[in-house]
C-alpha cells in the first residue's frame, strides 16, 4: 500500500479545570507528517498514530493548566503551545511521525463563568465610566466657580473705579462752581436738582416699562437736599469719635 508523506492536521479538545477550579476547554491544531527515512517505524509499529497524539496533547494539557489561574492561562498560551510541541515530538519521534507545528486555537471557560466574567468586566467599565464622568464634572464646577469668582472681581474693580470717577467728577464740579462764584450750599442744591432730573428723565426712559413711586412737587427736591445735608452732617459729626477710637 501507499504511504503518504504529506502534511496533515488533526484537532484535539481537552477539557480541564484550572488553579482557580474554573471549568476551561482548550482547543488544539497538532500538523505532523511522516518521517520518510522511519516508513517502517510508522507503518509497523503504531496501529492509531491521531489517537496517540490526542492522548498526548491530553496529558499535556491537563498537567499545565491546573497550575495556572484562569487569567493566567489566557496569558500563557504561547508557553502551553511550546509545551505541547516538544513533549509531542518527543512521544511520536520514535514511531516515525515528526510534528510540525502545534497551534493552541481556542481557551474558552464554560458558558456560566463566561457570563460571569462578561458583567465583572461590564461593572467594572461602568465604574471607570462613572468616576470619570464625576471627575469631568468636578472640573466644570471648580471652572465655573473660578470663573464666577473673577467675574465679581473685575465686577468689584469696575465699581471701585465708577465710584472714584464720580467722586472726582464731584469733586471737580463744586471746585467750578466754587470758581464761578457759587457758594457750597448753592453749588450742593444744584447738583443734587441736577441729579434728581436725570434720575426721572431715565426711568421716564427705561425700555423695560418699570415704574417707582418717587417723591414729585414743589418741596421734593428741598426734601431731597435736606436728607443729603443731614448725612453729611451726621457723616462729620462722627469723624471726631472714629479718630478717638483708633
Amino acid at each position: 500500500s501507499q504511504v503518504s508523506l504529506a502534511v496533515r492536521q488533526i484537532e484535539c479538545t481537552t477539557e480541564c479545570k484550572t488553579k482557580d477550579n474554573a471549568t476551561m476547554t482548550c482547543r488544539t491544531a497538532v500538523q505532523y507528517r511522516i518521517n520518510k527515512a522511519k516508513v517502517r517505524q510508522a507503518v509497523f509499529e503504531i496501529d492509531n498514530p491521531e489517537a496517540q497524539i490526542r492522548a498526548a496533547v491530553d496529558n499535556v494539557v491537563r498537567s499545565s493548566l491546573p497550575n495556572l489561574e484562569l487569567e493566567e492561562a489566557f496569558s500563557n498560551k504561547d508557553s502551553l503551545r511550546n509545551e505541547i510541541l516538544s513533549n509531542v515530538q518527543m512521544a511520536m519521534k520514535e514511531y516515525g511521525y515528526t510534528i510540525t507545528n502545534v497551534l493552541v486555537t481556542d481557551l474558552s471557560p464554560d458558558r456560566a463563568l463566561l457570563q460571569a466574567m462578561n458583567a465583572q468586566l461590564a461593572a467594572r467599565r461602568q465604574r471607570e465610566a462613572a468616576i470619570e464622568q464625576g471627575e469631568a464634572q468636578k472640573v466644570l464646577q471648580v471652572k465655573a466657580a473660578e470663573a464666577d469668582a473673577d467675574a465679581k472681581y473685575l465686577s468689584g474693580q469696575g465699581m471701585a473705579r465708577m465710584r472714584t470717577a464720580i467722586a472726582d467728577g464731584f469733586k471737580d464740579s463744586m471746585k467750578s462752581m466754587s470758581e464761578g462764584g457759587l457758594t457750597p450750599q448753592e453749588a450742593m442744591h444744584m447738583m443734587i436738582t441736577t441729579q434728581y432730573l436725570d434720575t426721572l428723565k431715565d426711568f421716564a426712559n427705561n425700555p423695560n416699562h418699570s415704574a417707582i413711586m418717587v417723591p414729585h412737587g414743589p418741596g421734593a427736591v428741598k426734601d431731597i437736599e435736606s436728607q443729603v445735608r443731614d448725612g453729611f452732617i451726621s457723616a462729620s459729626a462722627m469723624r471726631p469719635g472714629q479718630q478717638t477710637m483708633k
